[in-house]
């Protein structure tokens, strides 16, 4: 099925960029303080703030709908504007296209019922809720094989009973709700379980290398947790089908925002190229320098063109799966190349916390494990061409 292209002219559209970068630049980007950086409390309050001051200036949610409060953009419009909302740590979270928000209300608009639609998604939407989703577990249960997941969800008089072990849960930490994938006697399935629920336990937040907390990286245990019957989404048995789904969005999101950061990060080497002496000239004007800030051009130019080319495939309806793994892996580890780049040639203060680059690397070299590790993309990357004839 096709999918229904922007409305907007391009004037509009460009204004609209325009409107965002403007944002980004004087109102986001000013308020990232490295200092609070791994303060989650503190960046939470901030974005709440930002996510006020981006809903008066008309930007939101970019794929929900403009009867919800976004403004539905097309995939191939988003490239741009998440590139812009990307470049700042903050700047998703105050627009509402943060992870796991942003994949979870593009599963949840296209399989909830009318009934958690109006409890679960439209609050997620206006931020009033937030969200998490709960799949990853401890070994032996699922990691990158969704064939081990482990937690199980059975049958009762009046609905369904959890039970399982899940960690590096993203968002949990600050969630009103999470979707708890479990295998059912029909397969996994999907489940919407408030986080106040008896029987859900948050253990911990799980430390990790990423600066500007979007909510932690929760450990929960589900313990005899029971749930209604209609707490089920979409059809049991379906849960492997319905997390495809939620993926290819959010890689896609993933690239367009990382671009955006990884390119902030070589504007900031760039400059200090310009300023910086070493040996008598400029860093500038070393060419080891000028093959960095080539290759780094170069790798941001032909990301940019493999997300719009998934994107607009997105538009046209078509299936992405194969692609979007792709443009998955080869984002992923572009951006990161780029970012060390720039590291490299800010030296001693590039891995300082005095400016952002140490802390955008830290942010983008998660993404090669995250939505999938690159290993595993590239494996089945080679089974489908292999086995299905596909022509490099």
């Amino acid at each position: 099925m096709k999918h229904l292209a922007s409305t907007r002219s391009p004037e509009e559209y460009s204004a609209l960029i325009e409107n965002l970068r403007d944002f980004i630049d004087t109102e986001v980007i000013p308020r990232e303080s490295l200092s609070t950086a791994h303060d989650g409390a503190e960046v939470r309050r901030t974005s709440q703030a930002l996510n006020d001051l981006a809903t008066a200036r008309g930007l939101s949610g970019p794929r929900a709908r403009r009867e919800d409060g976004g403004l539905e953009l097309s995939w191939t419009e988003c490239c741009a504007y998440l590139e812009q909302a990307g470049r700042s740590f903050l700047g998703p979270l105050a627009l509402g296209c943060a992870p796991p928000t942003q994949p979870d209300v593009f599963a949840l608009e296209r399989l909830a019922t009318p009934a958690q639609r109006e409890r679960y998604l439209l609050p997620l939407l206006r931020g009033e809720r937030a969200s998490c989703f709960a799949m990853t577990e401890p070994s032996p249960g699922v990691g990158s094989d969704p064939r081990m997941l482990s937690a199980t969800a059975r049958r009762t008089a009046d609905g369904w009973q959890i039970d399982g072990h899940k960690w590096f849960i993203s968002g949990a930490m600050k969630a009103d709700f999470a979707i708890v994938v479990a295998r059912t006697e029909s397969g996994p399935s999907w489940f919407l379980v408030d986080m106040d629920t008896p029987g859900f336990q948050i253990v911990r937040d799980i430390p990790t290398m990423e600066p500007f907390d979007i909510g932690g990286h929760a450990e929960i245990l589900l313990q005899g947790c029971k749930v209604s019957a209609d707490a089920l989404i979409g059809e049991e048995g379906q849960g492997m089908a319905h997390s495809q789904l939620r993926l290819e969005g959010a890689r896609l999101f993933h690239c367009m925002r990382y671009i955006g950061l990884a390119s902030r990060a070589m504007s900031i080497a760039q400059d200090y190229a310009l300023r910086r002496e070493s040996q008598g000239v400029k860093l500038a004007e070393h060419q080891m320098v000028q093959a960095m800030v080539a290759d780094a051009h170069i790798q941001l130019y032909a990301s940019r063109q493999v997300v719009l080319d998934v994107a607009r495939r997105l538009d046209e309806g078509d299936s992405i799966r194969h692609h979007s793994s792709m443009a998955k892996v080869f984002v992923s580890e572009a951006v990161y190349q780029v970012a060390d780049s720039a590291v490299q040639i800010c030296g001693a203060l590039g891995i300082s916390e005095d400016i952002p680059l140490s802390m955008i690397l830290r942010m983008l070299r998660p993404f090669r494990i995250y939505d999938g590790a690159s290993e595993v993309h590239r494996a089945a990357i080679a089974r489908r061409a292999l086995h299905h004839g596909l022509t490099p």
